[in-house]
């Protein structure tokens, strides 16, 4: 198959009559098959609900995922075992930037790895990983990777 197909539905209710300070932001979103609805608003600072999750996290997460996601499968492929495997992803939106949007994303990642592997492999996987990442090949904004390993 040369092509994998992703669906989402989204809905949202209210009433914007009030004008732009009134209307609710919280909406809900379900990718099937996936049966999790995933409850969604705008960024606080831009009157949302602090209780759900922003579209600017959910890039900020998919890059994350991704890029763990694609880690995992080097290694496997080249024998590595990994035995856990953590990121502090970070942006910020640039208000000031023309259109405004997500600066770059900055993944910190520590993966805990087997007794006597050798660090450089990981580094080599990592970087591989990034290259391979769909989403982060997909974003116009660039993501940095910072991988650093420790053994068990």
């Amino acid at each position: 198959m040369n092509s994998h197909p992703y669906v989402a539905h989204l809905h949202w209710n209210g009433s914007t009559a009030a004008g732009i300070r009134s209307y609710s932001r919280d909406h809900v979103a379900v990718a099937p098959p996936a049966a999790a609805e995933v409850a969604l608003s705008a960024d606080p600072a831009f009157r949302g609900s602090p209780e759900r999750l922003n579209p600017e996290q959910l890039v900020v997460m998919a890059a994350s995922s991704c890029q763990m996601l694609s880690f995992l499968g080097a290694a496997a492929r080249a024998g590595i075992d990994v035995l856990a495997y953590d990121d502090q992803a970070v942006s910020h939106l640039d208000l000031t930037a023309e259109p405004a949007r997500l600066a770059t994303i900055r993944l910190v990642v520590t993966v805990k790895v087997a007794a006597g592997t050798d660090e450089a492999k990981v580094q080599e996987l990592s970087e591989q990983a990034h290259h391979e990442c769909y989403i982060a090949n997909s974003l116009s904004v660039p993501v940095e990777v910072t991988t650093t390993a420790v053994t068990a």
